[in-house]
């Protein structure tokens, strides 16, 4: 948990939940760029990931959310606007369809609400199982890394593309294995989302391989006023491949929550869409 500056009481706490394969270190930069705007920031570590132990509980989104509870209650933090990336999307949602009462605002970062369907979950599971095979592992987590990121983030930000494929070996196989059987048997959230009545983005990398803008735009008419973000240059991840973009739609999001003026976002036309200009790439 960062603490926010002296005075600024009323900005809401935010909590950032991280992408399967990472841990929180992934949303930096946003952690820094909020906590200095005044905001509560708690960026956990989901379990198996940053050092954390795996635990010996059968996989479920449910059980991440329970971690997230007990965290947030570590915290004293009661209610929080949850920002979530892929993976952390899903617990994002599964937070908020079991305790919608302390969600004051939802950022849904490339993560969609539909449940996986047969083909997805199939495989999911047959990465899950390659995991356990020493042989096979190292292929699948190298193949799986290069889709975190667009081509323009390998072709113009080549240190950030390493970064990710080092994590991405350097993910503990049996945590990978365990965060896509959760992921695979995760329920729909369109119901759950439809329900909760708070200030919402839902952004997407249009250079994502994994979700696609349809998806993102499905998942943004689930909530009530949710604000669509589709982010030039981005691939999948967002808080690393365009910080800087990312956190102005997250601050804008927090603004929305603590009624005060948006922080303009460029090319802004809301209440739907946003258009985002492209971010300055390395030269």
């Amino acid at each position: 948990m960062t603490a926010p500056r002296p005075g600024r009481a009323s900005r809401p706490p935010v909590v950032l939940l991280h992408a399967l394969a990472l841990d929180a270190a992934m949303w930096r930069a946003q952690q820094h760029a909020l906590t200095l705007r005044g905001h509560r920031v708690l960026a956990p570590h989901q379990r198996g990931f940053g050092g954390r132990p795996l635990g010996s509980e059968p996989p479920s989104v449910d059980l991440l959310a329970d971690d997230l509870r007990r965290a947030m209650d570590g915290h004293g933090v009661e209610r929080a606007v949850l920002a979530g990336v892929s993976m952390g999307g899903y617990v994002a949602m599964a937070f908020a369809r079991r305790w919608p009462d302390r969600v004051l605002g939802l950022g849904l970062v490339s993560t969609r609400a539909a449940a996986d369907d047969a083909a997805a979950r199939e495989g999911r599971l047959a990465f899950a199982a390659a995991m356990g095979d020493p042989a096979a592992a190292p292929g699948w987590a190298a193949a799986a890394a290069g889709r975190l990121f667009g081509p323009t983030t390998r072709d113009r930000r080549p240190r950030v593309a390493a970064e990710l494929r080092a994590a991405g070996a350097a993910a503990p196989p049996a945590s990978v294995a365990w965060a896509q059987r959760a992921a695979a048997g995760r329920p729909d959230a369109g119901p759950a989302l439809a329900a909760l009545a708070v200030p919402a983005l839902v952004a997407v990398g249009e250079e994502d391989s994994l979700v696609t803008v349809e998806e993102a735009e499905a998942t943004a008419r689930h909530l009530p006023g949710a604000r669509l973000a589709v982010v030039p240059t981005s691939g999948h991840l967002p808080p690393l491949e365009t910080p800087h973009t990312l956190t102005a739609l997250l601050a804008d999001l927090l603004d929305e929550v603590a009624g005060t003026s948006r922080v303009p976002v460029p090319g802004a036309r809301h209440p739907a869409r946003v258009t985002v200009h492209q971010e300055d790439l390395p030269c």
